[in-house]
């Protein structure tokens, strides 16, 4: 984009520790860079989603712990980014058979289309989400404790189906 006559156009540097020497590495480097909003977005999870700062266990008791809630972290990680941009494509991508039962009994006046968009607004409505907050953004807290909520549904529906 041109910059107007009247205004100073502004010059980016992006500073790296990596050898920049031909065009090819330069576009590696900024592709790279475009990856840091992952990042940012995995910690928020990590740390806001999972909460992970709140546990206080010994060194020993805190490693699988914390291998654990990366692991939740990156399945939100992954919902959130897939929920973004491709809010259309199957449900299957994100839940497994039972977690889909649970939430089509769960909401069956919302059991349409199997979508993302449908898994994870189902998900954020066992976290709290609330209805009339339609039009904001679904935060990382209501998605993590509904995420939580249905691993919890999941379970007694199997047990109940295995009890009968």
């Amino acid at each position: 984009m041109d910059c107007p006559e009247s205004e100073t156009p502004l010059e980016w540097m992006l500073l790296t520790t990596e050898v920049v020497e031909d065009i090819e590495t330069a576009i590696k480097m900024l592709r790279w860079y475009t990856y840091r909003w992952r990042v940012e977005d995995y910690h928020k999870i990590f740390k806001s989603g999972c909460k992970c700062e709140r546990y206080r266990l010994a060194a020993e008791g805190m490693k699988p712990l914390l291998g654990f809630l990366s692991i939740c972290a990156v399945e939100l990680l992954q919902v959130t980014y897939l929920h973004r941009n491709q809010p259309d494509a199957p449900a299957v991508e994100i839940l497994s058979p039972v977690q889909i039962q649970v939430l089509s009994a769960r909401f069956p006046k919302r059991t349409a289309v199997l979508t993302i968009a449908w898994a994870v607004e189902s998900v954020a409505y066992l976290g709290g989400y609330l209805e009339h907050r339609r039009k904001s953004p679904i935060g990382i807290q209501v998605l993590w404790r509904g995420w939580s909520n249905l691993h919890d549904l999941c379970q007694g529906w199997l047990l109940a189906k295995n009890h009968t």
